[in-house]
């Protein structure tokens, strides 16, 4: 595949964006039929015995082209095409109108406004084991337990479309996750690295073309405990089809895949990765040419 540059419409200027905060990347077997929804059919799903990797990326950004805002990208797989893989958003919700206009037109993803509504809750601290040593070396381990008790944040994420808020999930993150470092001196934030992650996105009704991009990282990266996730409870995640939702007063097909990314963000987990200190540094995307 050969690729274009396109120019950038939007105000977020000349690339590279810069996005300063910290974020939470939690990878969940996605089973390869929820995935195949989202995939354009120049890609094949990387998937074995009947599942991908998905799962999502929620992140807290204090200083980016747009300002303050949370983001959370619900990833449905992985994707191969050679020389590469690349994760594939199949919904990304932001708090920030201007980021959202800036991510359907300027990068083709599937972006969304949604609200994002935190909460503490207290619970008694769990007893040190004789390991815990061992477990805060490779970032498991909660350094609150010298405490009575420990914070978790519960975070609420509900859509929004004209005015009416539709319910996605609510998180509940282990203790610590995503706190700002000084905030708490003796946690350990894990070594300091540098990656690249390319990304392909586009084929939306914004912005039908399929794009490629870059993300360059800077962060502090630990392992954490995984976050757990629960979905509204009117949602029937999985067992309706766009057939049967035609004749109801409703976008079907958007209907259909809200539900099939609420289904994503309930997959199992199984690693949670935690960037702190996160400096992305994310270029202009090209055209992907067949």
């Amino acid at each position: 595949m050969e690729t274009a540059e396109t120019n950038s419409s939007l105000g977020y200027g000349k690339s590279p964006w810069v996005f300063k905060g910290s974020a939470l990347y939690q990878l969940h077997l996605v089973k390869a039929e929820t995935a195949r929804a989202f995939i354009p059919k120049e890609f094949k799903l990387v998937e074995a015995f009947g599942y991908t990797l998905g799962g999502f990326f929620l992140a807290n950004y204090e200083e980016s082209p747009a300002g303050k805002f949370d983001e959370l990208v619900v990833i449905a797989g992985i994707v191969w095409n050679p020389p590469t893989s690349c994760a594939w958003a199949a919904r990304v919700l932001v708090s920030s109108n201007k980021a959202c206009v800036h991510g359907r037109k300027d990068v083709g993803l599937p972006s969304q406004v949604a609200n994002f509504t935190k909460s503490v809750t207290a619970l008694p601290a769990t007893k040190r084991s004789r390991f815990g040593g061992f477990m805060n070396k490779i970032g498991l381990a909660d350094n609150n337990n010298n405490n009575s008790m420990k914070n978790c944040t519960n975070i609420q994420v509900n859509e929004m479309n004209n005015h009416t808020a539709t319910g996605i999930c609510t998180i509940n993150l282990p203790p610590a996750a995503m706190a700002a470092p000084q905030n708490n001196a003796k946690r350990w934030i894990g070594p300091a690295i540098k990656m690249s992650l390319p990304s392909f996105s586009g084929r939306t009704e914004y912005n039908p073309h399929l794009l490629k991009y870059s993300c360059q990282i800077e962060c502090r990266l630990r392992a954490v405990k995984p976050a757990k996730v629960w979905g509204p409870s009117t949602s029937n995640i999985e067992g309706e089809t766009i057939s049967e939702l035609e004749s109801a007063n409703v976008d079907s097909v958007d209907y259909y895949k809200r539900n099939l990314c609420i289904s994503v963000m309930l997959s199992k987990p199984i690693l949670a990765l935690e960037f702190n200190c996160l400096e992305m540094k994310v270029e202009a995307p090209t055209v992907v040419s067949q």
